[in-house]
């Protein structure tokens, strides 16, 4: 009987890690874990833009680095410049993600509508000998009715 138990076991064993490997390597999966790296590498780029461009041209102001502006209440010390520092990030990786996107979105479409153009543009012979037919009649009945 304990034979059959790990026969199971076995079988379980190997159908999970067929699975899981049919998982891995799946198209969308390696698309993600790439995304994922290349972001998680972009926001390097945005953190040292933030702040090495964009907070000192806001600190210039207080003529203090931005990242320290601080409010203290009594034991608590809130640090509301480094904080605003990393909305200023987000926003930033917001709007490049978007401007990407919407590129990514337009190339898309731009093969969408030829093939749209080329579907309206086509149409079979009986349709064309139809529109004709009523083009046709519709011509008769406007002479008709100027004879009367």
């Amino acid at each position: 009987m304990k034979e059959l138990d790990v026969d199971k076991v076995k079988k379980s064993s190997s159908k999970f890690l067929q699975e899981f490997k049919t998982f891995i390597l799946r198209g969308n999966v390696m698309d993600l874990a790439v995304g994922v790296l290349i972001g998680s590498a972009f926001q390097g780029i945005v953190t040292s833009f933030t702040d090495n461009i964009i907070s000192p041209i806001l600190g210039s102001f207080s003529e203090v680095d931005f990242n320290s502006f601080s409010l203290n209440i009594g034991n608590l010390h809130l640090t509301y410049g480094a904080f605003i520092t990393d909305v200023i990030n987000f926003l930033i990786m917001a709007f490049v993600i978007f401007v990407l996107v919407k590129f990514m979105n337009t190339i898309e479409n731009i093969g969408k509508k030829k093939k749209v153009e080329e579907k309206v543009i086509k149409k079979s012979d009986e349709v064309l000998l139809l529109e004709e037919i009523r083009d046709l009649l519709k011509a008769q009945n406007k002479s008709k009715k100027h004879c009367k």
